[in-house]
C-alpha cells in the first residue's frame, strides 16, 4: 500500500478495447495492494472491472488531450484499457503507482502469497498433491528393467534445477551420471522424460555438452551408450538439437556447442532450427501489433502476420515434436532432446512430442500432468520468462505460449481427439502470468522449496479441475482419441491459423458471436435434460400400467442431397457412417446401379440449395461458424464508429 499516491479518483473515463465495448464507462477509479478497480456509475449496473497489477506489461501515458489526461494498461493477456482521468495531476500520481505495483521486486510482493481462497490449511496441502508425477510414470511402466529411479540429484547435489526425482537408464553407475552431468551445462544430464512402452522407445532430455570444437567426456559417452541399450529394438539414438546449426555453431566457439558424431558413435544428430528467446520475444510483439488493428486492409493484416515470422516459429515447435513422436513411434528409436540449456525448447519439444504420442495427455487432466512435469518439474524459468519480478527485459520470451498455441493448432486439426477447449488454454495461460497461485513461481523445484510455496500459496491445478465442465470439448470422443494413438498432424504452412482467440482482443463494432463449441455445449445439455424428463416420464407411465414403456424408432426419409456416402475431409479418422440406402443396395446385388432413374452426379451437386457432399464427419458438425447471429446482415455495420474520448 506504500506505492499507491492515490487510491481513489472519481469522474473518470474507461474503454477497454477486448471486451467489445464501443463507449467509454464513466465511474470511479481504485487502487489496491494487488488490483486496479473500476467501478461504473450508472446505478443499474455498477459493472465493476478488476485488473490484476501482475497481469499488466505496461502502462503508456500518451499526450494530454483538453478533456483530461490519459493512460493506456497493456497487459500480459493482450487486453488492453484506455483510461481519462480529469486532472493531469491525479493521472501523473495513478501513473506512478502502476508502474511500481505492475513491478514488483521481491516474491513477498506477489499476489498469491496473499490471495486466501475459502479452504482450511490441510485442503491447501491436498492441492499441491493434486497432479502425482510418480502416478504418470507408473501409467508410462516406469520403473522397470529398462529405466530406474536415481537417488543422485536428491536434495538437489548434481543439478540444481532439475527435480530432486529422476529416472535413468538401469545400467548408469552414479559416476557416469555425475561425470556426465559436469559435462553439460548447468549440470543437467540426460534423464527420462517420456517412455513409450509399446516401443520401448524414450524421450529423455539435457543441456548442451560442453565439448567445444574438440573436448569430450568418457562418462557423458556412456551416458548415451547406456540409453541406447536401454532400448532393445534400435542400435543408434536420435540426437535432436532444437536450435538452427549456425547458432550451435557460434556455442561451440565458446567453448560448449554439440555432439561430435565421430566421439558419440551411436548416435544420429539432427538440427531443428527453432530461434532463440529473443527472436521468439520479437515476433510475438508484432503478432500483438497486427492483434490491435482496428482496421486493417488485408494487405496490412497479412503482411503484418508475414512479417512477425510468429506462424513460422509455430511450425518450427511443432515439426521437432513430430520428427521425435515419429522417431519414437513408426522408428523404435529413442531420442535424445536439448538446446543450450535444456529448458526452453527442450520443454516445447518434449511437451509436443508427447501431446502426438499419448492419448492421455490430450485430456484436462493429463495436460496439466505434462505442463507440470516437462515445464514445472524439469526447471522451467517462470519467473524470468514472464516477467514475474521486475528483472533483465532480455530474460523475457513467450515460451510457453508457443507450445500452447501448438496445443490450439493440434486441436484445429483434430477437434475430436482433445478433451479440453480453447477457453482452457486460454486460461491456463491467464494463470501462467498472474502469479495468483504458486504453480507457475519460481524459476525451478529447488526455489519453490526456499520460498516454501507448499505452506505460503496455493495450486491452481484443483481449481482447473474444479471447473473442467466449462473447458470440456464437446466433441470430443475419448474411445476415437485412444484408437488414434498417435497424431499425425499436416504442417504444411496453409494448415496453420492465427490464434485471434488469444491475439486478437481489439474493439469490435458488432456484439460477440456465440462460438460454435458453446453452442454445441448449450445444444448437448438441453438434449440431456431432455432424455431425463423422459426417462422420468416412461418410469411414471410403466408405474401406472405395470407394463415397461417400448418406443419404436421411426424412420423419416431423407433428402435425396444426403443420400451420398458423405466423402472424408479432414486429419480426424470419419465419424463411422451407415447409409440405409448404400446399404440395401449391396443387399441386392447393387440395384442402384442398375435403376435407370436414379443418376449419382459425377461433378458439384447440382441440387438448387448447393449443398456440399463434403461433410465436417471429423467434427461430427457442420459449420457453424459461418452462421451470424447479430440479427443484422453482415455486410452491414449499425454502428461503425470507433469509441473514442470526448475530443481525443
Amino acid at each position: 500500500m506504500e506505492h499507491i499516491r492515490t487510491p481513489k479518483v472519481e469522474n473518470v473515463r474507461l474503454l477497454d478495447r477486448s471486451s467489445g465495448q464501443r463507449k467509454a464507462s464513466i465511474g470511479i477509479l481504485y487502487l489496491s495492494a494487488t488490483h486496479t478497480i473500476f467501478v461504473e456509475n450508472n446505478p443499474e449496473t455498477r459493472k465493476e472491472t478488476w485488473v490484476l497489477h501482475s497481469m499488466v506489461s505496461s502502462v503508456e501515458r500518451p499526450p494530454t488531450i483538453p478533456t483530461g489526461s490519459q493512460l493506456i494498461l497493456r497487459c500480459k493477456d493482450f487486453r488492453v484499457f484506455q483510461i481519462l482521468i480529469p486532472q493531469e495531476r491525479d493521472c501523473l500520481d495513478v501513473h506512478t503507482s502502476l508502474v511500481r505495483l505492475s513491478r514488483p521486486e521481491k516474491y513477498s510482493e506477489l499476489y498469491c502469497l496473499s490471495f486466501n481462497p475459502n479452504v482450511n490449511k490441510v485442503e491447501r496441502e491436498e492441492s499441491w498433491n493434486f497432479i502425482d508425477l510418480m502416478d504418470d510414470y507408473k501409467r508410462m511402466g516406469v520403473p522397470n528393467n529398462l529405466w530406474v529411479s536415481t537417488a543422485a540429484n536428491s536434495e538437489y547435489r548434481v543439478c540444481d534445477t532439475y527435480p530432486s526425482e529422476l529416472f535413468v537408464p538401469k545400467s548408469a553407475t552414479p559416476a557416469v551420471i555425475v561425470g556426465s552431468s559436469r559435462f553439460r551445462s548447468r549440470g543437467r544430464f540426460p534423464a527420462l522424460s517420456y517412455f513409450h512402452q509399446d516401443t520401448l522407445a524414450a524421450v529423455c532430455r539435457c543441456s548442451q555438452p560442453l565439448s567445444g570444437f574438440s573436448g569430450r567426456c568418457q562418462e557423458d559417452e556412456m551416458m548415451l551408450q547406456v540409453m541406447m541399450k536401454s532400448n532393445p529394438g534400435s542400435d543408434y539414438i536420435y540426437v535432436v538439437d532444437t536450435r538452427p546449426k549456425l547458432n550451435a555453431m557460434a556455442n561451440r566457439a565458446a567453448g560448449k556447442g554439440y555432439e561430435n558424431e565421430d566421439h558419440y558413435t551411436n548416435i544420429k544428430l539432427q538440427f531443428i532450427g527453432i530461434e532463440n528467446i529473443h527472436v521468439m520475444r520479437s515476433s510475438q510483439q508484432k503478432i500483438i501489433d497486427v492483434g490491435e488493428m482496428r482496421f486493417p486492409s488485408m494487405t496490412d493484416f497479412l503482411y503484418g502476420l508475414e512479417n512477425s515470422g510468429w506462424l513460422k516459429h509455430i511450425k518450427a515447435v511443432l515439426d521437432a515434436g513430430l520428427f521425435i513422436a515419429r522417431a519414437v513411434a513408426d522408428e523404435g528409436v529413442s531420442v535424445l532432446v536439448h538446446c543450450s540449456d535444456g529448458w526452453d525448447r527442450t520443454a516445447q519439444a518434449c511437451s509436443v512430442a508427447s501431446i502426438l504420442l499419448d492419448p492421455y495427455y490430450r485430456s484436462i487432466k493429463g495436460l496439466m500432468v505434462l505442463i507440470e512435469r516437462d515445464w514445472v518439474s524439469f526447471g522451467h524459468k517462470f519467473s524470468h520468462r514472464y516477467a514475474h519480478l521486475d528483472g533483465d527485459p532480455k530474460e523475457v520470451s513467450p515460451v510457453i505460449d508457443q507450445f500452447l498455441e501448438c496445443v490450439w493448432q493440434l486441436s484445429e486439426q483434430f477437434p475430436c481427439a482433445f478433451e479440453f477447449n480453447e477457453r482452457f488454454l486460454i486460461a491456463m495461460h491467464t494463470h501462467i502470468y498472474s502469479c495468483q497461485y504458486g504453480t507457475f513461481l519460481g524459476n525451478c523445484q529447488k526455489e519453490r522449496r526456499d520460498m516454501r510455496l507448499h505452506e505460503r500459496s496455493h495450486s491452481v491445478w484443483p481449481q482447473l479441475w474444479k471447473d473442467r465442465a466449462e473447458y470440456t470439448n464437446p466433441l470430443y470422443k475419448a474411445e476415437q482419441s485412444q484408437s488414434q494413438d498417435v497424431l499425425r498432424p499436416n504442417t504444411t504452412p496453409y494448415c496453420f491459423k492465427m490464434w485471434k482467440g488469444l491475439y486478437n482482443h481489439v474493439a469490435k463494432s458488432t456484439p460477440p458471436r456465440q462460438s460454435p463449441a458453446d453452442f454445441l455445449s448449450a445444444v448437448m445439455e438441453e438434449s440431456h435434460q431432455l432424455e431425463e424428463e423422459l426417462t422420468n416420464q416412461q418410469e411414471r407411465i410403466a408405474a401406472l400400467t405395470g407394463k415397461p414403456i417400448t418406443w419404436e424408432k421411426t424412420m423419416v426419409p431423407r433428402r435425396r442431397t444426403s443420400q451420398l456416402r458423405p466423402t472424408h475431409c479432414g486429419p480426424d479418422p470419419p465419424t463411422t457412417y451407415t447409409d440405409p440406402i448404400t446399404s440395401s443396395a449391396q443387399d441386392n446385388g447393387h440395384a442402384l446401379s442398375k435403376d435407370p432413374h436414379l443418376t449419382l452426379p459425377l461433378g458439384p451437386h447440382p441440387h438448387p440449395d448447393g449443398l456440399a457432399i463434403c461433410s465436417d464427419l471429423e467434427s461430427g458438425v457442420a459449420d457453424l461458424s459461418s452462421r451470424s447471429s447479430s440479427g443484422w446482415d453482415d455486410g452491414k455495420d449499425p454502428d461503425s464508429d470507433e469509441a473514442v474520448f470526448t475530443n481525443a
